[in-house]
């Protein structure tokens, strides 16, 4: 923070705490910030406050004050400090990895490893390693975390060594809850406050996070979003980011949500609006009078999912429900204070008579319009409302049509074996403590809801439809009704909280006897942590190739994601996830047919076990306390008996060891006391791989299940393990040999030089042997010929996820030519110094009739910047075919990362120099 102030603009705020008052740019001619939207804002206040960095430009302040909406036509990047970083352990992980590695190469380097550092705070929270290997019943929270120590124990140790090891750097321990909850309850203030010259200065509460759902937090007012690994570990490292001018899109609410709606009803349907209008790299601002019917953990949901309609960030700006949350959840009835104090001094809080501010461009959505929802079978943009579920389905894994079953003939039939039977009283008997917890696969067929999960800080963030969830279990109780025999069940709490208030509210007991037993307090099913199905539903889907699906209330489906045996995937409120549960089935209307037959005999539908509004709102007053955040949070960087058992390495330098399946020293630093070489023309490159539309960073970097067939299974069996002790891709980021071997290995891949077959295949192109897409590029290394992808619209969609990037790149691919890229993976490849180059409109491999067999070789990669525009020419058999792309190096602060041979590597190099 500079402690300069070339704008006069410090000032004292109250009580001896100062701020950069943006209002004093109207006063000194700069400009009039007061009609800019809340994210702007925002931004303006982070350049005023930096000023005078090194890093700044003197026209930054002046340029963000006159927004008019509009890009310029000669845009240029802007620098951005975040006030904060956040981690989450799949990617905090490699993060913390290549810190140490950083510092071993500083030490190789005759420098000082303690200039590798954090400069600003970072919170890690572990919470995506926790998998469901049991559940059901009362031991499967215990048995899991058990087991979540014994596979990532390796992983923790080095944990514990960095929280002693850098400054600033706190952990959350296993156990806790998801980071995205946690910190919307706990680790995010609104408002910072920081020393400065001996100071007190307040500032907005800014942040980057390595997980995509960063963005949950703009529910509160906290501007955040998502940034790969690399991106964030520059940010520790003290480096701001660049953006360029930002683009933000107005969203207008009004009326109020109708009774018997959620909050997930609402963000599938935004996501469904703002996918088709198109705010991909732009920011999302909530305005109108129809957010005052909105609670602030209501917003966090549809802010949470704003990297499944695209944008940047979706914030809303701080209001009286706002600061209604922060008191009800323990934050300091002083802090609340100066939250509401700052932002009305800065022209940053919300009221029902706020005028407009001026947008890009502003849409507009009635609350009143929203009806019951889910969103699937594999996009979570692909919403559907609840009588054509079963015909979305049909859509794309066929059963529909004329030969399609009668659904009340189904139904009669999963009644018969094992659905609902007229006459069941009482809950169910606990399930036993077998792998398979006594799951049977009756009633299993194409359409059977194998999966129901309550998982994802989308939605367990949210008393009001956790809650629901619970009254909705009470009631099927009471009525005679149970769950499925063939459904795997499963409650992962988004924080200790919930459950205390579902216990106090009075419904724990209820979703127990439905067997929605808490099973671990993390991210599980939404990242593909979903445990095996139980042996007999698994047996049977396998032998009789079955597309059955899961029901979850995550923000996530893509195919291949949820489980590998899982086909369809529907994103739905906790309380529609019990009702599938219930019903078995995707083959119901849930509006009109009955989820089963009750103990009475009688027809139990939807609605006759859907909670009132009343009972929601008594339920939310009864169980929720401000008590429970202060009693769970109090200890929340303590860890239960597992984490304080854990040996804590110590001293400034990580030891790595040579036997390790989980950390090793990456080899990304190798080259870090050399000056980097100039980037050359790719001569003769082969293409690893032809990719179509929609490819994500699961595709790319699979976080779930390692294939017993795989290469990184088979590397993982040479170093003595056994199957049940692989773990998962996610968990074992920290060690790039498995990361190599499984970048590209999703099961649901297709490229099109596999000769059709599906997963991690394709043919080594010199030879005509189909292989691994693995065992390729190793080939292709040994063999000295550089690799490029071909790929469609989207390229890079998904997760924030750093291996997408690096595991390319350690593979051997120089360049991915695309349609269209994702915003943070296109930023990753760039930082992992892989050229991402974008056919022009109307190109395409299609239209261009490329096999991807032919040799390529790109020219002027040594030019290469924004909008440059890079010749490509394919040879082939017929012929050579020359086609232009557009470089997407996008600012100069790429072009420089991209000569240095990535960020990391740039800035290594600076700190070895200083």
């Amino acid at each position: 923070m500079s402690s300069r102030d070339r704008y006069g603009a410090r000032a004292t705020l109250a009580d001896g705490v100062d701020y950069y008052r943006i209002n004093r740019l109207a006063e000194s001619g700069v400009g009039d910030p007061s009609r800019l939207p809340m994210t702007v804002k925002i931004l303006v206040e982070n350049a005023l406050r930096h000023a005078d960095a090194p890093f700044a430009n003197e026209d930054d302040v002046a340029a963000l004050t006159a927004w008019d909406g509009k890009r310029p036509e000669h845009d240029r990047e802007r620098p951005f400090v975040p006030s904060r970083v956040l981690l989450q352990d799949f990617t905090g992980v490699p993060a913390v990895v290549d810190l140490a590695a950083m510092r071993a190469a500083m030490q190789r380097a005759g420098g000082d490893p303690g200039k590798i550092d954090p400069l600003v705070p970072v919170d890690l929270v572990v919470d995506h390693s926790v998998q469901v290997d049991s559940f059901g019943d009362a031991r499967a929270y215990g048995r899991n975390i058990e087991r979540e120590y014994e596979r990532n124990r390796e992983r923790y140790m080095l944990l514990r060594w960095a929280q002693q090891a850098f400054k600033g750097f706190r952990v959350v321990p296993p156990g806790m809850g998801i980071v995205h909850q946690i910190n919307l309850e706990y680790l995010a203030r609104v408002v910072q406050v920081r020393d400065d010259d001996g100071r007190k200065v307040a500032l907005p509460d800014t942040l980057v996070g390595t997980d995509s759902h960063t963005t949950m937090v703009n529910g509160i007012g906290v501007l955040g979003w998502g940034v790969g690994g690399i991106e964030a570990e520059a940010c520790m490292l003290g480096q701001p980011l660049f953006l360029l001018s930002p683009v933000v899109v107005g969203v207008r609410f009004h009326n109020a949500l109708p009774v018997g709606t959620t909050a997930t009803d609402l963000v599938l349907t935004l996501t469904e609006m703002l996918r088709k209008h198109g705010v991909v790299n732009k920011f999302v601002e909530f305005c109108g009078a129809g957010l005052s019917s909105m609670t602030a953990a209501d917003r966090a949901t549809l802010s949470n999912m704003a990297p499944e309609y695209g944008a940047t960030a979706s914030f809303f700006p701080v209001d009286a429900r706002t600061l209604e949350y922060l008191r009800q959840t323990g934050r300091e009835e002083e802090h609340v204070d100066l939250v509401e104090r700052y932002c009305r001094e800065q022209g940053m809080f919300r009221t029902d008579e706020s005028e407009t501010p001026l947008f890009s461009e502003t849409l507009d959505l009635d609350l009143a319009s929203i009806v019951p929802s889910v969103a699937g079978p594999r996009r979570p943009q692909d919403r559907v409302a609840l009588p054509g579920v079963w015909d979305s389905f049909t859509a794309v894994y066929g059963g529909g049509g004329d030969d399609r079953p009668q659904r009340n003939g189904d139904l009669a039939r999963l009644v018969e074996e094992g659905g609902n039977p007229a006459g069941a009283t009482g809950n169910p008997q606990p399930l036993p403590a077998a792998a398979g917890n006594g799951r049977s696969a009756k009633g299993l067929a194409d359409g059977s809801v194998v999966i129901a999960a309550i998982t994802s800080c989308t939605n367990t963030s949210n008393p009001s439809v956790m809650l629901a969830a619970g009254l909705l279990a009470q009631h099927a109780v009471e009525r005679g009704l149970h769950v499925a025999e063939h459904v795997k069940t499963s409650l992962a709490p988004g924080s200790r909280v919930v459950t205390d208030y579902l216990k106090r509210a009075g419904v724990s007991d209820a979703l127990d006897a439905l067997h929605f037993n808490t099973v671990g307090y993390g991210c599980t099913t939404c990242i593909g942590n979903s445990g095996p199905l139980p042996e007999e539903v698994s047996a049977r889907i396998e032998s009789e190739d079955l597309a059955v699906a899961a029901v979850l209330s995550g923000n996530r489906n893509f195919e291949g994601r949820i489980h590998p045996q899982v086909k369809a995937a529907y994103l739905a409120s906790p309380p529609l996830v019990v009702a599938y549960a219930l019903a078995g089935t995707l083959d119901i209307d849930l509006t009109s047919e009955p989820l089963g037959r009750g103990k009475d005999g009688a027809d139990v539908f939807l609605s006759d076990i859907w909670p009132t509004a009343e009972e929601i709102a008594d339920a939310t007053t009864r169980g929720l306390q401000q008590s429970m955040f202060h009693d769970e949070y109090a200890r929340i960087f303590d860890g239960d008996e597992h984490w304080q058992k854990l040996p804590a390495p110590t001293g400034a330098m990580f030891v790595w060891e040579d036997d390790s399946t989980y950390v090793r020293e990456p080899p990304f630093f190798a080259t870090a006391g050399e000056q980097p070489t100039p980037p050359e023309a790719i001569e003769n490159a082969r293409v690893l791989a032809v990719l179509g539309d929609s490819i994500t960073t699961d595709h790319i970097s699979p976080a779930g299940s390692i294939a017993p067939s795989s290469p990184a299974a088979q590397y993982l069996r040479e170093h003595g393990l056994e199957l049940r002790d692989f773990n998962t891709y996610g968990a074992r980021r920290g060690n790039h040999e498995v990361m190599i071997r499984g970048t590209f290995a999703n099961i649901r891949l297709r490229n099109a030089l596999a000769g059709g077959r599906e997963g991690g295949w394709t043919t080594h192109l010199d030879s005509g042997e189909l292989m691994s897409i693995y065992d390729a590029a190793m080939r292709y290394a040994s063999e000295g010929v550089p690799l490029i992808i071909l790929a469609g619209r989207e390229y890079g969609s998904g997760s924030s996820r750093d291996w997408a990037a690096k595991g390319p790149m350690l593979q051997g691919v120089r360049a991915v030519i695309a349609q269209s890229f994702e915003r943070i993976h296109r930023s990753n490849l760039v930082g992992m110094g892989v050229l991402p180059l974008q056919f022009r409109d109307g190109d395409s491999v299609e239209s261009l009739e490329l096999q991807g067999t032919e040799r390529y070789t790109i020219r002027g990669v040594a030019e290469a910047g924004p909008g440059v525009i890079i010749e490509v020419t394919a040879g082939g058999e017929g012929g050579d075919t020359t086609f232009e792309t557009i470089c997407r190096l996008d600012s100069a602060t790429d072009v420089e990362y991209f000569r240095a041979g990535g960020i990391l590597l740039h800035v290594l190099r600076q700190l070895m120099a200083g």
